[in-house]
């Protein structure tokens, strides 16, 4: 799919390692499901997917006519084959049942899609009635693996949503940015049967963002909103779990020091982030108060989706003596350290020293907003931002 930026086509944008991601999760599981928020590109994604599969049947349960097809599920899709794809699943988490019905049959040849935007209730039935069959891949928004370096400046700043990111200027890449989270929080909330309240949920997330990147408090920010810690817990996690925030769990260990238990919170999207933060352009994100923090979540998520790991997989490092680690990621006994500076000379700093020694790291990484990458030291490099394809390998 051709697509450009300000009148320009100088991309294609296929989303092709999330497909490939989907091909591979099929080869174990007859069902897959692509989570992720709304206007991320689930629909967009299972198009292109299955678009060289002229036999693949899509329903989507936001038509009436592909509802009514499916009162009866198992005369619905039981003669089918091939790629059945069942959009906006979360509105028939009843489904989850028949489907368990139909792919345990020795006759089964087909394999479910089914795209949905995450909440409890359908993680919760999926897992218990498909347990076993299913696999789950997160859609992110545009990554710079899909839009390139030289569009890395704005992929910060309006962040991986397609239509903000494909905006035609900052203006409309705003009002559409401010349109989601109103919808989000006014529609697509209730219909994901989480009941909270819209007015009290959108000064919870703007306020969040004024957290972002920091340690979470549930006691300062249950006072400033007037309401209690649980309720403050409450609205974490829903807005967790519906992916538009990012909760970065706290690494722990017995070393002999007293270690921070509480865990950083992030809005997942960087160009959210700087919409809750009143922040137009690029000069005012400059200049802003939270532009090292914003720096810091951008470039964390883009090294987790480069290092192809769930963020379950992903941790941070502090102590109460200072020394600290923005991105602890574990895999086996490998233990690779990320450290985001926004700054274009970085330095080995005692922090890092200290890191490397009491966490045992095989590597450590500054990823900084210079032009290139070059060692600082045993084990220790600086990578460019606009490299991170290039100089840091997957796991």
């Amino acid at each position: 799919m051709m697509i450009g930026l300000h009148g320009i086509l100088p991309f294609v944008l296929t989303r092709s390692l999330h497909s490939s991601a989907i091909d591979r999760l099929f080869r174990s599981h007859p069902v897959v499901a692509i989570l992720g928020p709304r206007q991320i590109g689930k629909t967009t994604l299972a198009r292109m997917y299955s678009a060289t599969n002229q036999t693949a049947r899509h329903f989507d349960l936001e038509n009436s006519d592909d509802l009514a097809m499916l009162a009866e599920p198992n005369l619905a899709l039981g003669r089918l084959e091939n790629l059945v794809v069942i959009d906006e699943i979360q509105r028939r988490p009843d489904l989850f049942p028949a489907l368990r019905y139909l792919v345990d049959r020795p006759e089964n040849k087909a394999r479910f899609l089914l795209l949905g935007s995450a909440s409890p209730q359908l993680l919760r039935q999926s897992s218990e009635s498909l347990a076993g069959r299913i696999a789950y891949h997160e859609l992110t928004g545009f990554s710079l693996a899909e839009v390139g370096a030289a569009s890395l400046p704005t992929l910060w700043r309006r962040g991986g949503y397609p239509r903000a990111f494909l905006a035609e200027n900052e203006s409309d890449s705003l009002d559409w940015r401010e349109q989601f989270v109103r919808t989000f929080i006014e529609r697509d909330v209730p219909q994901l049967g989480l009941r909270l309240p819209s007015p009290m949920l959108r000064r919870f997330w703007s306020m969040t963002a004024h957290y972002h990147g920091q340690l979470w408090n549930a006691a300062e920010i249950a006072r400033s909103l007037g309401v209690s810690e649980p309720t403050v817990r409450h609205y974490l996690d829903a807005l967790c779990e519906t992916m538009v925030l990012r909760r970065l769990a706290p690494w722990f260990e017995n070393l002999g020091k007293r270690q921070v238990k509480a865990p950083k919170v992030y809005v997942a999207d960087s160009g959210l982030a700087h919409l809750l933060l009143g922040v137009r352009d690029q000069d005012q994100l400059d200049v802003h108060p939270k532009m090292g923090a914003s720096w810091e979540g951008f470039l964390i998520g883009q090294v987790v989706e480069r290092l192809g790991v769930p963020w379950d997989d992903c941790t941070f490092w502090r102590t109460q003596q200072g020394a600290e680690l923005d991105l602890l990621v574990t895999r086996g006994s490998t233990r690779r350290g990320f450290e985001v500076k926004r700054t274009t000379a970085p330095e080995i700093s005692k922090s890092m020293r200290i890191a490397l020694h009491d966490l045992s790291l095989d590597s450590l990484d500054v990823i900084h907003a210079g032009p290139h990458t070059f060692p600082l030291g045993e084990r220790v490099r600086a990578v460019a931002a606009t490299r991170i394809l290039d100089d840091i390998a997957p796991l």
